[in-house]
């Protein structure tokens, strides 16, 4: 079913790294196929195993499940054979020298190879996942779906039949120590991200190439024409999804903006180079619904229009946005500092195209200020919380207007992630009470 993993773990001392959702889904699986393993699972945070050590009390007990925390977490890397890493986890600044580091990701995509359609990019990526799984069981394929999206590819093995097609959404901490590649591989693009986790730009992209750095012969490389000299030496199979046509009716698109059109592009023929022709597919484009979070419509409220985007983190994905609405009077930027470059969208900005741009958390101060010192025509308004934002809109917005949440900057000095933002602005748009009448 799954041998080539089992045999890679066996007799082996098993060390699961980080214990949030991947880590538990590992844990889970170890436990159920390699009962007689010694296996530890370090977390700098002990409280992430507060129910694991009454559900796993057993094997606690008899010695074969240890659990690791504290400041110097990463220092049981030794002490174990092999390493099962999960995607949350930075070693940019540890010596892992002599430890054998892999992850669920590389486990899977050795044993599930032949059977896989594997999507990265730094923007795009879950909604072009979402739509090739859209795709394939619209036209009545055996398909299953998995990954960065937010299923475990562990939890989803036990469903994998022979003719099972695996949609695979890579991030690229998923990426960042694989040595095993997809049959198919979508790289839809490579902007400035996760330096944070990463450190520099350049360790970002090449865990995004990993992708398609380890294809077999036969594979095929699914690429925007901007990444094609940067695999010409490990791809000799490529389709360059950008520069492909298809006859498609976009007024009957439910994906909205140039960004998106790129996305259906790559969907099409990424199911083409595993064998299904893209061409038969494209009725099943017309029936997609959207993700949540990613250029949502939320509705119009005192007569303005909201648009949730919270998803945008890049600078690049906020100019695709207004580009996109074509009209936008209210921009919400800022939050998390990644230390990425602002500068293509403060060039976009300067231009005065968004006539209120409402800036928080230390990244909009960034961008306030670069902005500030171009003396632009915009009204430039910090906020610290989203319900000082709401209340600056319901002062000076007008009926007809349009509202953009494309925060250009990571959720994470506010919220729990992207999406408790995006349902934050989703609330208070619904809520919102306008006091102009012009």
């Amino acid at each position: 079913m799954f041998e080539s993993i089992l045999n890679r773990l066996k007799d082996k001392k098993i060390l699961v790294l980080g214990f949030g959702r991947e880590g538990k889904s590992t844990l889970r699986f170890l436990s159920k196929y390699l009962k007689n393993n010694i296996i530890g699972v370090a977390d700098k945070n002990s409280s992430a195993f507060v129910d694991a050590k009454s559900q796993y009390a057993e094997l606690i007990d008899s010695g074969l499940l240890h659990f690791h925390s504290g400041d110097d977490y990463l220092q049981n890397i030794y002490n174990y054979d092999i390493v099962i890493k999960t995607p949350g986890i930075s070693l940019k600044d540890f010596n892992t020298k002599n430890a054998e580091i892999t992850s669920q990701t590389d486990l899977f995509l050795g044993e599930f190879h032949s059977q896989t359609i594997g999507i990265s990019g730094t923007k795009g990526k879950s909604t072009t996942t979402s739509l090739i799984f859209h795709l394939l069981k619209s036209a009545g394929g055996d398909a299953v779906l998995t990954g960065n999206i937010g299923i475990p590819c562990f939890d989803v093995m036990e469903d994998i039949r022979p003719k099972t097609i695996v949609v695979y959404e890579l991030s690229a901490h998923q990426l960042e120590y694989v040595h095993n590649g997809p049959k198919v591989g979508v790289l839809l693009n490579v902007f400035e991200e996760h330096l944070d986790h990463f450190g520099t730009f350049e360790r970002y992209k090449n865990a995004k190439l990993n992708l398609l750095r380890f294809m077999q012969k036969n594979d095929c490389a699914v690429v925007h024409e901007s990444l094609v000299d940067d695999i010409q030496s490990f791809c000799a199979k490529q389709v360059v999804f950008s520069t492909v046509d298809f006859d498609v009716d976009e007024s009957r698109l439910p994906l909205l903006g140039e960004h998106n059109i790129l996305n259906i592009k790559a969907s099409l023929c990424a199911c083409s180079s595993f064998g299904i022709d893209g061409k038969n597919l494209i009725p099943y484009l017309y029936t997609f619904k959207p993700l949540e979070h990613r250029l949502e419509r939320v509705g119009t409220f005192g007569g303005v229009t909201f648009f949730n985007d919270s998803i945008s983190t890049i600078p690049q994905a906020a100019i695709a946005a207004c580009k996109t609405l074509k009209k936008v009077d209210f921009m919400l930027l800022g939050g998390f500092d990644r230390d990425i470059d602002y500068s293509p969208l403060i060039e976009f900005l300067s231009q005065g195209i968004v006539p209120h741009l409402l800036f928080t958390g230390k990244a909009g101060d960034r961008m306030m200020k670069a902005l500030t010192d171009r003396e632009v025509k915009s009204e430039l308004i910090s906020y610290s919380s989203m319900e000082e934002a709401f209340s600056y809109l319901g002062a000076n917005a007008k009926a007809g207007d349009v509202c953009l949440l494309s925060p250009a900057a990571s959720s994470y000095d506010q919220y729990k992630n992207f999406e408790e933002r995006g349902r934050k602005f989703k609330s208070l748009s619904e809520k919102i009470k306008v006091y102009s009448k012009k």
